[in-house]
């Protein structure tokens, strides 16, 4: 899968990646105290883990090593239950990130060999070219910086139409760097790329997920019919 996405490795300079990267957990001694937040090194002594919650709902942070091949560098992965329809399936990813996937998939599974789409192929790639995706008008003024699918276009419309969309643009990351938000088997999952161990550069992120979280406990069941 690395090999697909040659190009967006690529696409800025070459940078550390090392899988030993790791963060000191008393950096976040202000952070822990301000936020009632638990904050710890995972037992192979690299990256950081951060345990809180978001009203009653429990949510895990963790920064470390990469675990897609879509995320340069150190990764950054927020995950919450929720009480959602266990057959949704939904992804929001910075526009650039759906390009390279749309463009590696065709080309390892439609001009190579393959005819199907394989269970190590990660959840959200597949999605990004089995759903139907927003159209533009649908996204409004996220169309030029996401894109997003899911399994229920309405469910869909409605989490990202209340205080999630403009949390999305006021996200000042990268937008070459990759950033994936997506609901799947009721539980809630952000991943981007983020080099930085700080509660500076986690916040920001964590702002989105939490607002995310409240949307979706929003949105009616029903809506993913």
């Amino acid at each position: 899968m690395l090999e697909g996405f040659k190009r967006w490795l690529t696409r800025k300079p070459p940078r550390d990646r090392q899988s030993g990267a790791s963060a000191e957990p008393g950096s976040f001694n202000d952070w822990s105290r301000r936020a009632q937040v638990q904050i710890r090194t995972p037992r192979d002594g690299h990256g950081v883990i951060v345990d809180g919650k978001s009203g009653d709902v429990p949510w895990r942070l963790e920064w470390g090593a990469s675990q897609r091949p879509y995320v340069l560098g150190q990764e950054l992965r927020i995950r919450a239950a929720l009480p959602l329809p266990q057959d949704l399936q939904a992804v929001v990813l910075n526009r650039p990130l759906q390009e390279a996937i749309e463009k590696t998939m065709f080309e390892q599974y439609v001009e190579g060999v393959q005819t199907r789409l394989d269970t190590d192929t990660p959840a959200e790639m597949r999605w990004v070219v089995m759903y139907p995706k927003l159209g533009r008008a649908e996204l409004g003024a996220l169309q030029e910086r996401y894109a997003a699918a899911a399994s229920a276009a309405p469910w869909l419309q409605q989490w990202l139409g209340g205080t999630l969309g403009p949390a999305l643009l006021a996200l000042r990351s990268d937008p070459a760097s990759a950033f994936v938000l997506m609901v799947n088997r009721g539980r809630m999952t952000l991943r981007a790329e983020l080099d930085e161990a700080s509660a500076a550069a986690f916040e920001p992120y964590l702002r989105v997920f939490e607002i995310a979280l409240r949307e979706a406990r929003g949105v009616p069941n029903d809506a993913a019919d």
